[in-house]
């Protein structure tokens, strides 16, 4: 955890953490910026996701507590396979030349203090529009592929000093079960049988837990 994150989690440790919404200077029409860093972010995965005594509490991330998580709020457009990306995650691969390598560490550490085990880039218009649990939802897809590396046996893998050898997690189908789980069969883009008898089940997480650990619709309860 850097000392961004860390005193952002002292500074809120008191009190609910409110949803994260992104500076309105990415939400204009022809931003002069189009990425900041989003330590609040951070700080809203790891109190809300990471934290044991939260109501929306996952324990499939229980390898990221250690982690070094930088999130970042982006106005700039992006699609692939001609489909909109509202969120990506990503391990910092800083290869080439010398000069090449030292700029995009040097953009790294500007941004987050370190060079992150993973990058979180959150696509802001969107992220200021949506619900609550849809905000819940987007996020916490981009935690499930902040993975740990498995071995041939499927174990998880370690550094020597013990700690996660972490790497990105793929789809368990098209989505992660793990979300579907927790959220219900919208968060499906195909139907597969674990698919759907996950969804057959209530999800873990109600509206009502949602609105418990966002600070933004505590007077909707």
């Amino acid at each position: 955890m850097s000392k961004a994150e860390r005193a952002a989690v002292e500074d809120n440790q008191d009190l609910k953490i409110s949803r994260p919404y992104p500076p309105k200077q990415l939400l204009v029409t022809l931003p002069e910026i189009e990425f900041l860093p989003a330590p609040e972010i951070t700080t809203w995965i790891r109190e809300v996701l990471l934290n044991p005594e939260s109501p929306l509490f996952n324990e499939d991330h229980n390898h990221l507590n250690e982690a070094k998580i930088g999130c970042l709020w982006t106005s700039q457009y992006y699609a692939k396979h001609q489909r909109e990306v509202m969120g990506l995650c990503e391990v910092p691969n800083i290869q080439g030349n010398a000069w090449l390598k030292g700029r995009m560490e040097q953009q790294l550490v500007g941004w987050f203090g370190d060079v992150p085990d993973f990058v979180l880039t959150f696509y802001a218009p969107f992220a200021n529009a949506i619900t609550n649990a849809e905000w819940c939802r987007l996020v916490e897809h981009e935690v499930y592929h902040c993975g740990q590396q498995l071995d041939d046996y499927g174990m998880p893998k370690f550094t020597k000093e013990g700690a996660p050898k972490f790497g990105i997690r793929g789809h368990d189908v098209e989505e992660f079960v793990g979300v579907v789980r927790r959220y219900g069969l919208g968060a499906c883009h195909a139907g597969v049988r674990e698919f759907v008898e996950t969804a057959s089940q209530a999800p873990e997480i109600a509206e009502i837990d949602i609105a418990s650990m966002c600070g933004t619709c505590l007077a909707k309860i």
